[in-house]
């Protein structure tokens, strides 16, 4: 994309960053839930090792919210815990 100062051009507007419309962003560490993509970035597994682990029943307990799977931060400290506990039991 050429600079406007360049071609003479008017720059396109896109959304502006104090707009109205927008809700504040929170820190991952202040919301109470997380999507699964969230979890798995949150966590450093990808999505599809998550999906593995869903088949075998190894993943925190998803809420569902219409269409959207979330993750409380209890069921993700408590899927932590277990995991940890499985490592030291073995």
């Amino acid at each position: 994309m050429s600079r406007p100062e360049v071609t003479g051009r008017k720059p396109r507007g896109g959304r502006k960053s104090g707009s109205k419309n927008r809700r504040p962003q929170l820190a991952l560490a202040e919301r109470s839930v997380s999507t699964i993509e969230e979890f798995c970035d949150a966590h450093r597994i990808s999505r599809a090792l998550y999906f593995e682990l869903k088949k075998q029943g190894l993943t925190p307990v998803e809420m569902a919210v219409g269409r959207l799977r979330l993750i409380s931060h209890e069921s993700a400290a408590a899927w932590r815990r277990k995991q940890e506990g499985s490592d030291t039991a073995a």
